[in-house]
């Protein structure tokens, strides 16, 4: 199963990008506002650099088994920009995908950050100093995230064939790397 395959090989990125989000804090409730800015501003720009070329790059067939219209979040994360009185930004790097395949990878991506931004959204909810928060990007899918979660592996693993695991792996890494190199 490819979810599995793309879980066991990003794993170091996954570990970077908790660690340089300092995701041990949210847990220990020494999160900052400061902190929260870093992180949504950083995953607003893996947004910018990356879903219309994810979306533009898959076939009609995920449109529909993915619900993709539901799984836009730029929009969502530049209210939690405004929230911020942070900045938007123009797209200033090269960020491609070369296939469905690669768009497939790099979505693993952001709707893994969805999942774990659920728990972060939950968590920081009872912290100090986050009354005011919105979260519309980390609670994107509210009660639905574990189903929207699901409904994404399910269709990765049905429809990625094996020899197309490494141009799925391929989209992950680029993302992840993308993410860890952009501020």
């Amino acid at each position: 199963m490819v979810s599995e395959y793309l879980k066991q090989n990003t794993a170091e990125y996954h570990d970077a990008a908790e660690k340089l989000f300092n995701s041990e804090k949210i847990f220990n409730k020494t999160f900052t506002l400061e902190d929260y800015k870093k992180i949504i501003n950083t995953n607003y720009l893996m947004l910018l650099h990356s879903e219309d070329k994810i979306f533009r790059s898959l076939s009609d067939k995920y449109s529909e088994k993915l619900q993709l219209s539901d799984r836009k979040k730029l929009s969502l994360i530049e209210k939690d920009l405004e929230s911020l009185s942070l900045e938007n930004q123009d797209a200033s790097h090269n960020l491609e995908f070369n296939n469905e395949h690669e768009a497939l990878g790099a979505m693993y991506v952001i709707e893994g950050s969805t999942l774990g931004g659920n728990v972060i959204a939950k968590q920081l909810s009872k912290t100090e100093g986050f009354d005011d928060v919105t979260f519309n990007f980390f609670g994107c899918y509210q009660e639905n995230t574990g189903s929207m979660w699901k409904n994404f592996k399910e269709v990765l693993d049905t429809e990625v064939t094996e020899e197309n695991y490494n141009e799925v792996l391929s989209g992950a890494k680029k993302l992840y790397t993308f993410l860890l190199n952009v501020n």
